[in-house]
């Protein structure tokens, strides 16, 4: 699930290429210039769009290019415009996602010549850096759409498919087929299923990952599923909190020292880096490294390089990066705590963990899971008690969740969880009637969804437990089921 963290960055970039046209339409120029193609004009030697990824970065390009292959696209790839204009000459693509900032000729210098080769065909730009005056540069030059880093896939799939003229597949069930779960990893709720879709995507690739969320959302579970899923599944995932290194040895941390490089380094040490050679590093809390830690955490990202503490050579490193941050890293920006050009190189794909209050049919399948770890015994849920985790705000997300069941499997003397064995902030909240009609909440759907389970399917039962009538009920089923 690829979305918005801090400003809504979907909505920015929306505004900057609806701006970039607008201030386009204003200055004088042959609008000719601005071309949208449609799939009727499009020449192919196959029934497979063809897509070329242009991209310095093989990680990038691997990225976008299996993302689109998963929907049956044919990919080319480029590293520079030079290589992406020779290509053309010879095997011209349905499409181009071209990058702006690219070796010697950049993506905007490129623009004029791909019009000369071919000038009907669709070109998508993608910076990491939205500039106003730069999209209008590209709307000018032919760009038939602008996108900033990180790539929001799902709107870069709208993009290609909108530039293309291919049916939209938006209301179609999710096809994305997800590798093996851990049997820990408990979810039911459409937001962690397309979370999960989009790991499934970028896991392959090597990318670097930033983990967005509140704190107790799982994101180190993510992190462990994005290794579990990668080729690097072999090697170890090596996991480090930066709010818990001391911010004099996080360095030595990092990158290792040398033997004698300061007071009690007596022995040589590899450093988190290079102990994780070959697997993935996980950084949690990245948002609390030292501002003076940040410039030699990008050198070591953007040429896959440390130099240990007190040696004066430097080591390759073969290491998969993922961080996760509960902060606003935008926010963070623009106080002058954090490096923006380390937010962009960390960035590249935006994952986002929603809060377990926006995900609520994931609590009582999550409750039940942790009954049966702490319970010797087999303990289900009253309907009750379970209205009254539905309905709770969960502000500490999953780790309240598994604190308070742990509480109620410890005070549960039978073999049913009551709301007076959940904490009283719990067991107290709103309990207020479900409404009878209009879209069903996602509370309601969930809270219909657990009782009926624990009525083990009596509709008449679970009627009465949720204060309804049948018939309202077998109509609010119906609706569930719509919306699915």
């Amino acid at each position: 699930m690829a979305a918005s963290f801090g400003l809504t960055e979907s909505a920015a970039r929306e505004a900057l290429r609806r701006q970039a046209l607008d201030l386009d339409d204003n200055h004088e120029h042959d609008t000719s210039e601005i071309r949208m193609t449609s799939n009727a004009s499009l020449k192919r030697d196959s029934k497979s769009p063809v897509l070329m990824v242009v991209d310095d970065e093989p990680s990038q390009r691997k990225l976008i290019g299996g993302f689109f292959e998963g929907f049956g696209f044919t990919i080319l790839e480029a590293e520079s415009a030079e290589t992406m204009l020779e290509t053309l000459a010879q095997q011209p693509p349905d499409m181009i996602l071209l990058d702006v900032r690219l070796p010697a000729m950049s993506g905007i210098e490129a623009l004029p010549k791909i019009r000369e080769l071919l000038p009907t065909i669709p070109v998508v730009l993608i910076t990491a850096y939205a500039d106003l005056r730069q999209a209008v540069a590209a709307v000018k030059n032919g760009a038939d759409d602008y996108l900033s880093k990180p790539i929001d896939l799902e709107e870069l799939k709208v993009a290609v498919y909108d530039a293309l003229a291919i049916p939209s597949s938006d209301d179609a069930p999710h096809t994305i087929a997800l590798p093996n779960l851990p049997a820990d990893f408990i979810f039911e709720s459409r937001a962690m299923r397309q979370l999960l879709e989009t790991v499934a995507v970028v896991a392959p690739s090597e990318a670097p990952i930033l983990i967005q969320g509140p704190s107790g959302s799982g994101k180190e579970g993510i992190a462990q599923l994005i290794h579990a899923w990668s080729s690097r599944a072999s090697h170890p995932i090596i996991t480090a909190n930066c709010a818990g290194l001391s911010s004099t040895l996080i360095e030595s941390e990092l990158f290792g020292h040398v033997k004698g490089a300061f007071t009690g380094a007596s022995e040589d040490r590899k450093g988190l880096f290079r102990t994780a050679h070959g697997g993935s590093l996980f950084l949690d809390e990245v948002g609390e490294m030292p501002l003076e830690m940040q410039p030699k955490l990008l050198r070591a990202l953007e040429a896959s390089e440390v130099t240990p503490v007190g040696g004066d050579r430097t080591v390759a490193i073969d290491t998969r990066f993922i961080a996760a941050t509960n902060r606003n890293l935008v926010d963070e920006i623009q106080e002058g705590r954090f490096r923006e050009d380390l937010f962009y190189r960390l960035n590249v794909v935006e994952l986002i963990v929603p809060a377990l209050a926006d995900r609520r049919e994931d609590i009582i399948p999550l409750a039940r899971y942790f009954a049966s770890q702490f319970a010797n015994r087999q303990v289900r849920m009253s309907p009750q008690a379970s209205r009254a985790m539905l309905t709770h705000s969960w502000t500490g997300n999953v780790r309240e969740l598994r604190n308070a069941i742990q509480r109620a499997c410890l005070l549960c003397q039978g073999d049913v969880i009551l709301p007076e064995h959940l904490p009283s902030n719990i067991a107290s909240g709103p309990t207020s009637d479900l409404p009878d009609v209009g879209r069903l909440s996602q509370v309601e759907r969930a809270t219909i969804v657990a009782t009926l389970r624990e009525c083990d399917g009596n509709r008449t039962q679970a009627a009465k437990q949720l204060g309804i009538s049948r018939r309202a009920l077998i109509y609010k089923l119906h609706d569930i089921e719509g919306e699915h």
